[in-house]
């Protein structure tokens, strides 16, 4: 971290940087722009408290997706998201109609699976790097991954008949 940035700033920083990031995970999990902002809202607070323990650029950005899948996962055991129904449209609107697919496919994998998926694909994490932030041995997060693949093939394979 950067001593002569005071607390705000980097907090400031690192919300231009990694809003987009924590939408999208927050996107893949709840569906509801209401949910996805409160839990905007909640990790970059956390964020805020714990940013001097945060050692660098790369850090920072494992430690907010950590967060914001561990938000997300408890937002969806929590039981009043098991017992209420949202009235919000969940249909994302995308230019290429394959996208849209492949994100509704992607958005019907278990929440394991999403992560992988994403954290590889949309973030461009090596298996080694996803070890590491979900403190998996490598060849375990490899076989994971493997599996999530081939449930998407299937997935998208069913959007095609």
């Amino acid at each position: 971290m950067n001593q002569s940035l005071g607390t705000d700033d980097v907090v400031s920083i690192a919300i231009e940087k990694h809003a987009d990031m924590v939408r999208r995970i927050c996107y893949l999990y709840l569906l509801n722009s209401a949910d996805v902002e409160d839990v905007f809202q909640d990790v970059f607070l956390k964020f805020f408290l714990n940013s001097n323990s945060l050692r660098d650029e790369e850090h920072q950005k494992a430690w907010l997706c950590r967060v914001t899948f561990n938000r997300c996962k408890d937002l969806c055991k929590s039981f009043w998201r098991k017992n209420v129904v949202s009235l919000e449209e969940n249909d994302i609107p995308y230019e290429n109609p394959e996208q849209g697919e492949l994100m509704k496919a992607i958005l019907q994998l278990s929440p394991e699976d999403k992560e992988l998926i994403y954290l590889h694909y949309f973030e461009g994490r090596t298996i080694f790097e996803i070890s590491e932030s979900m403190q998996k041995n490598v060849n375990t997060v490899y076989s994971q991954l493997r599996r999530a693949k081939l449930k998407l093939k299937r997935k998208m394979e069913d959007f095609w008949e």
